[in-house]
């Protein structure tokens, strides 16, 4: 999965969306568990924009987890502060000629 593209405009835009978000995934010290990706893909899926909150303290593998995490899901890491990261992916086009 490529993550999506995203001008400056949208990147920001997100960025301040983010801010009102409360976390909705916690990544313990086991990391990027099969698990974990699952139920980050489903809530992408679901709501497009969430933040994650790592136990992580070290500041280079919380890089590292949340960049994994975006990779796995096909998001876009759209920001972190801290122990936090916000992702984003749009919502799969619906295609109207099936219907």
């Amino acid at each position: 999965m490529n993550p999506p593209e995203l001008t400056g405009a949208e990147r920001r835009a997100l960025r301040a969306e983010g801010q009102l978000l409360v976390d909705r995934i916690q990544v313990g010290h086991h990391g990027a568990s099969d698990t974990v990706v699952k139920e980050l893909d489903g809530l992408l899926t679901r709501e497009q924009l969430v933040k994650v909150r790592a136990a992580e303290t070290d500041r280079r593998v919380r890089k590292a987890l949340f960049e994994q995490l975006a990779t796995a899901t096909g998001a876009a890491l759209i920001n972190t502060v801290g122990r936090t990261a916000v992702l984003f992916r749009p919502a799969p086009a619906v295609d109207e000629s099936s219907s």
